[in-house]
């Protein structure tokens, strides 16, 4: 996908002021006159698909605030229009998000709520039926740094496994490459593992969940630019109440659920997903607004491991879970924890 970023747009919501203030707790700030929405043309990005396509988002946040979704394909391009400036609230990947929690010094964006549980695999050719079987061979994913990429790095450095090359390469001319035999496998997001799987002849080697405690992972969060939050926590909140009432949905008809996605992947890449790639990538995630917190240290050691860093990034202070807490106990639901980590 084309990295599609928008011009800085002027403005008090806009500017660079490097506020450490905080207005979400008091509710203080002022609506924005636009917010800029980041996110995936992917299925573990399906909160955000569902609220595009059912007009979640522009009815939370009123007339008065303009909607400007803008699609990326993978976490480090996001990461950099983040902290360019550029977006004020993304769905991101959790390892593209701690990194730009760590480049900023912990200053420029906070994690808000969680989005997507799961739907994470390593595909492979059929004759491959173990990780050494893997030695020498090419296995694929979305980008050097994202939250595949170091999942991949670090099972291979797990496994103890030398002579595999990875490739990191847009999702789509993944499938193609795996479908001319010139890769060996891919560790992706849904729903590009179950087409590799459907339309490629690809099975599943691992699915990550089984490398976390109860099967849960964080593939997806929402952050936000610190100064946005601070300015405006109204409409951090109303993009909080879409992305719930996204997740209702998904819960309470999840056929229509399925349906706006793919209506929304149909718009932005061209094509739809067919039944069975779509029922199976909702099979292998979960919809949620808990971003998992207590993962997040072992996510950061586990950049170290992959050696994407040398030194695990710190993520004290990196969650700011008030404003989504409000929204879930104005709708009657259980809060979440930040594990200790909205403190410094």
């Amino acid at each position: 996908m084309a990295l599609a970023l928008l011009a800085v747009v002027t403005g008090c919501s806009r500017a660079d002021s490097g506020s450490d203030s905080s207005s979400a707790a008091t509710g203080t700030g002022t609506p924005a006159t636009e917010v800029r929405l980041a996110y995936f043309p992917n299925v573990t990005h399906a909160s955000a698909l569902i609220g595009l396509d059912k007009g979640y988002f522009t009815q939370e946040l009123g007339s008065g605030t303009k909607l400007t979704p803008t699609k990326f394909n993978a976490g480090p391009d996001e990461v950099s229009a983040l902290l360019g400036g550029s977006v004020d609230i993304g769905f991101i990947g959790s390892g593209p998000a701690i990194n730009a929690f760590s480049k900023s010094d912990g200053e420029t964006v906070r994690l808000i709520s969680g989005a997507t549980s799961g739907g994470a695999q390593l595909v492979v050719k059929p004759e491959i039926n173990t990780p050494q079987d893997l030695q020498g061979k090419t296995i694929a994913d979305p980008q050097a740094g994202n939250t595949q990429d170091v999942s991949l790095k670090k099972w291979i450095s797990d496994q103890k496994l030398t002579g595999v090359n990875v490739q990191n390469e847009d999702n789509s001319v993944t499938l193609d490459q795996f479908k001319k035999g010139a890769i060996a496998g891919a560790w992706l997001p849904e729903p590009w593992s179950s087409r590799l799987v459907s339309e490629a002849g690809a099975k599943v080697l691992v699915d990550e969940k089984s490398l976390w405690p109860n099967g849960q992972f964080p593939t997806t969060v929402i952050v936000v630019r610190k100064q946005f939050l601070d300015e405006h926590p109204q409409t951090v909140q109303a993009v909080l109440k879409a992305v719930l009432d996204s997740n209702n949905l998904a819960a309470s008809d999840p056929a229509e659920a399925k349906a706006a996605v793919n209506r929304q992947l149909k718009s932005l890449t061209g094509s739809a997903l067919s039944q069975p790639v779509l029922d199976s990538s909702f099979k292998n995630i979960e919809l949620t607004t808990d971003p998992i917190a207590s993962t997040f240290p072992q996510l950061a050691q586990d950049q170290v491991t992959a050696g994407i860093v040398k030194t695990a990034p710190k993520v004290n202070g990196f969650f700011d879970l008030t404003s989504l807490n409000a929204v879930l106990t104005q709708a009657g639901k259980p809060t979440v924890s930040a594990a200790g980590l909205d403190k410094k």
